[in-house]
């Protein structure tokens, strides 16, 4: 069994549309029946511009947002049905690690306080020991020479070490990561990616990774899903994804990747209207090999090879290499 299984999952938010008295209420449909599955131990990439609904997937499986259908497993229990007793129970299992650890720490609490939260609020006391051990994990050692410090006199990259201590703590078996390095500097990053393949190593975490970085998610995932307008366009195993793309806006993404060889593919027009998104395919407005039928129908699921999916009229044309 997977230690997270999502089957159709959909997410809306609520938008008032119109002026004045003529304001109606309608739905952005920002993930439109997303499905994949995480085993223990290893890494799901989602991949894609800003706005596909990458975050919104992430935080819809920690059952932090309103308006969302499907199923959401976690360890085979429906994570949108928990109450009680039951959803706080996976909320020490499941954590998230924002992306900018500017915003997500409180500047007027001290890191051993920040740290220590998610025990205070689990009812778990006197645990000095797991404080620290919080902290060694995060890389930020010795701990005695963080705990008292505020988030303002930290540089960018141990603010990050101590959001992902926060998140460790309660000894999840389950990370999102939310864009955990956009933010920071080249060296920096390296520093964070190594920590966490690091940490899956020593813990055995499973990872759910939200980038739009294509180069970070050959380092630190098992597998990929690119998401394009709230749906999944191809997923599968990292390697096969991304040395064999077939879906055009895959294939584009790797194109403008530094160092990828590839010929450029600058795709035409803005991302359309989430509100309003085209028939058919929904890369179809952008696409440079779109045809007629792709406005028709939107496109089914093909398996290409086992664990390796695309959804495109065009999938069962010969492979390209890369």
């Amino acid at each position: 069994m997977a230690l997270l299984e999502v089957k159709g999952l959909t997410v809306s938010y609520p938008v008032a549309v119109g002026l004045s008295a003529f304001i109606s209420r309608r739905f952005l449909v920002a993930v439109d029946r997303v499905s994949f599955s995480l085993p223990e131990g290893r890494t799901l990439a989602l991949v894609g511009e800003s706005g596909c609904g990458k975050s919104s997937t992430g935080l819809a499986v920690l059952g932090l947002l309103e308006h969302v259908g499907g199923e959401v497993l976690f360890r085979g229990k429906d994570v949108l049905r928990l109450r009680g007793k039951a959803l706080k129970e996976f909320r020490r299992r499941a954590q998230i690690v924002f992306q900018d650890p500017y915003e997500s720490l409180n500047p007027k609490m001290k890191v051993r306080a920040i740290v220590g939260e998610p025990l205070r609020i689990h009812g778990i006391r006197g645990d000095e020991g797991r404080l620290r051990r919080a902290l060694d994990l995060a890389g930020l050692s010795p701990p005695d020479y963080f705990l008292e410090k505020y988030p303002h006199e930290l540089s960018g990259g141990e603010r990050q070490r101590v959001a992902i201590a926060a998140a460790l703590i309660l000894d999840p078996e389950l990370l999102v990561l939310d864009e955990p390095v956009s933010n920071l500097d080249v060296s920096i990053k390296a520093g964070i990616m190594n920590l966490l393949r690091d940490l899956q190593e020593e813990l055995k975490l499973s990872y759910l990774f939200i980038t739009h970085d294509l180069a970070d998610s050959f380092f630190l995932s098992h597998e990929v899903a690119v998401m394009y307008l709230g749906v999944t366009v191809e997923q599968g195993e990292t390697e096969e994804v991304l040395l064999h793309p077939v879906h055009p806006y895959t294939k584009a993404l790797l194109s403008v990747a530094p160092g990828s060889g590839r010929e450029k593919v600058i795709l035409s027009g803005d991302v359309p209207d989430p509100l309003h998104p085209p028939p058919g395919c929904r890369f179809h407005p952008r696409c440079p090999a779109a045809e007629k039928r792709c406005v028709e129908a939107p496109p089914g699921e093909v398996e290409l090879s086992p664990g390796h999916s695309v959804r495109c009229v065009k999938a069962e044309s010969p492979r390209e290499e890369p």
